[in-house]
């Protein structure tokens, strides 16, 4: 039987309260994830260790846009990093790429080095490149030990084949941390086609402003339920389970 890992992706302190109530096993803590996500303040990023009580990987990601980065953005991105494992920070999650959409091994190896011995996640930048099978083995020769992926697809649902196939021809290799859509009404299902044993998920739900409120439209507020995660981790779990005995 597989041994089931979730990742949540937090993006507030509440977030991170809710990952450890609902039995997340791990943080991927950033800002902004309306643009994707960003790097996570200093003073968050202190918080969200000190009272989450679980391993925090901080996102590296200097700005939105694209993952081709120019020396400046990558000099904020090591210090960043050098600032975060100061704190406390388990790992990191990056992503760096070429102008022609490959991945830039040579400075995705000189963060993973610069983190060792945390662990260096290879974000979703993997799903805009060029061939999805070139960019893991990739990413594995740049020392990653994990890739998060949708199977280059809008979602995980949707990518599910090709995510089967990046977990059979990881070998072992590399950690395949399935993302990107994953969602109650399909983990279980997500889980049994592609086989991996991480996955990675916000769980969140918008707050629905209170009886009597002041509309306010342009201000959007997003919450975790505990109970969403221990749903869709059970979920990930049970299904595992069944697979085991067939």
């Amino acid at each position: 039987m597989r041994n089931i890992t979730f990742e949540l992706c937090a993006e507030t302190l509440q977030a991170c309260l809710a990952a450890r109530e609902g039995g997340a096993d791990r943080i991927e803590l950033c800002s902004a994830l309306s643009e994707e996500g960003l790097t996570p303040s200093h003073a968050f990023i202190k918080a969200a260790i000190e009272r989450s009580g679980l391993p925090v990987h901080v996102l590296l990601r200097p700005r939105a846009g694209d993952f081709l980065y120019s020396e400046v953005e990558f000099a904020l991105m090591r210090e960043d990093l050098v600032h975060a494992r100061s704190l406390g920070a388990s790992g990191f999650a990056l992503g760096l790429l070429h102008a022609d959409g490959t991945v830039d091994v040579e400075r995705t190896r000189e963060l993973v080095k610069l983190a060792a011995p945390l662990e260096v996640t290879f974000h979703r930048a993997f799903d805009v490149t060029p061939s999805l099978d070139a960019a893991l083995e990739d990413v594995i020769t740049a020392g990653c030990g994990r890739v998060l992926t949708s199977g280059g697809e809008r979602d995980v649902a949707a990518g599910a084949s090709r995510l089967a196939g990046l977990v059979e021809r990881s070998a072992g290799r590399i950690d395949i941390a399935v993302g990107g859509g994953l969602r109650l009404d399909n983990a279980a299902q997500v889980a049994r086609a592609t086989r991996a044993h991480q996955f990675h998920g916000s769980v969140r739900k918008m707050l629905q402003p209170a009886a009597g409120a002041v509309a306010q439209s342009f201000l959007t507020e997003y919450v975790v339920d505990p109970n969403d995660i221990r749903t869709l981790v059970k979920a990930l779990r049970e299904r595992d389970e069944r697979s085991a005995r067939d």
